[in-house]
């Protein structure tokens, strides 16, 4: 890497940290700072719940970059086309060997757009033959569209038996263009109708295809079942069609949705909402107590959040480089306010909701 490519590297990721910190100043402060709500830390110790410690670890996510063909208002990645954050294949080969060696039986691959990554099908390719139980890349569904280049994604999909975790805000245009740009609807649901077309998300179908849902607003999703059976029946009516399972993740208070909560003068509310539906039965299942979180250049997080909020491990082990599970499952989980996002209602993870 070049001295100039060195120095524009430094100074963004000094930016980002000037921003995490900047995001957990926020969280820590005000409502919670003044004794108006309980820190999350305190909320679990009333529930005996404290401290958060990993059980067997089930899942490895992988944010292979932060580049995306979308800029998505709730986007907790922060994620567009601007991002230069890629992993590189020293890294994933790191990973790779992370891979054939854990306990864990779920592979999660994320991005920004995790297809734009340079290296994405020859990782696919070398992950596949691990042995993996589930195989999950979690597609914005448009990528599909953005270009030649990524047409047959579906069919590389189908020969990789890849899980498709696709994002989509609502059946109607109007709701979904609001939240992910003019265009996405029409994009993603041709890009549906694709995967479709090759098996993903028949009824007796083992290509795995399952949506996500997030609220366009300062409020927690709606069930969970019924949005799925309001889903399925609005995309099958109007477009033919079909997928397996709707999962609906609760936006947490960082990054760009906190930013939108300051800015639209809902941050106050939403938090209190969030504490207000504060559930127990929640904690217990949280992603973080399951998963292993690993960043585009290496870090190791608790979740997906902590990344963004650079709150790394509170292990001796703290990269991919050095990779120890069993230190790794002993450890406590570090939290913070933005944690009651996942033990609200009946709770939320990448997989959905966990209560």
């Amino acid at each position: 890497m070049s001295v100039t490519k060195t120095k524009k590297s430094l100074h963004k990721r000094h930016d980002d940290l000037a921003q995490a910190n900047k995001q957990l100043e926020i969280l820590s402060g005000g409502i919670f700072a003044d004794g108006e709500l309980p820190t999350f830390a305190k909320k679990i110790k009333e529930t005996g719940q404290f401290p958060l410690r990993p059980k067997k670890l089930e899942i490895l996510q992988i944010n292979v970059g932060y580049m995306c063909n979308q800029v998505c208002e709730h986007c907790h990645v922060d994620a567009g086309p601007d991002r230069k954050e890629i992993m590189t294949w020293e890294t994933m080969e790191q990973c790779l060997e992370v891979i054939k060696n854990t306990g864990a039986h779920t592979l999660d691959l994320t991005g920004g757009a995790p297809e734009m990554n340079p290296h994405f099908r020859r990782f696919v390719e070398e992950a596949s033959k691990a042995g993996i139980k589930d195989f999950i890349v979690r597609s914005n569904l448009t990528i599909i569209r953005a270009n030649k280049k990524y047409h047959d994604l579906p069919e590389f999909f189908k020969k990789h038996n890849v899980h498709v975790v696709s994002s989509m805000p609502h059946w109607t245009r109007g709701k979904t263009d609001k939240q992910r740009g003019e265009g996405v609807f029409d994009k993603s649901i041709k890009a549906l109708q694709e995967l479709n077309a090759v098996g993903y998300g028949m009824p007796d179908s083992d290509l795995r295809l399952d949506l996500v849902y997030n609220p366009n607003g300062a409020y927690l999703p709606s069930d969970q079942a019924g949005m799925e059976k309001d889903f399925k029946k609005a995309l099958m009516e109007d477009f033919g069609i079909q997928f397996h399972n709707l999962f609906a993740i609760t936006n947490l208070p960082i990054a760009r949705f906190l930013d939108y909560l300051i800015a639209s003068e809902n941050y106050e509310d939403y938090m209190y909402q969030l504490v207000e539906a504060y559930n127990p039965a929640a904690v217990a299942n949280v992603m973080c107590t399951n998963t292993i979180s690993i960043s585009w250049d290496g870090w190791l997080y608790d979740c997906d959040f902590n990344q963004m909020l650079d709150l790394k491990v509170n292990s001796k082990v703290k990269h991919i480089s050095e990779y120890n599970e069993d230190l790794l499952n002993d450890r406590n989980i570090i939290i913070s306010q933005h944690c009651y996002g996942c033990t609200a209602g009946a709770g939320s993870s990448c997989q959905g909701t966990v209560a």
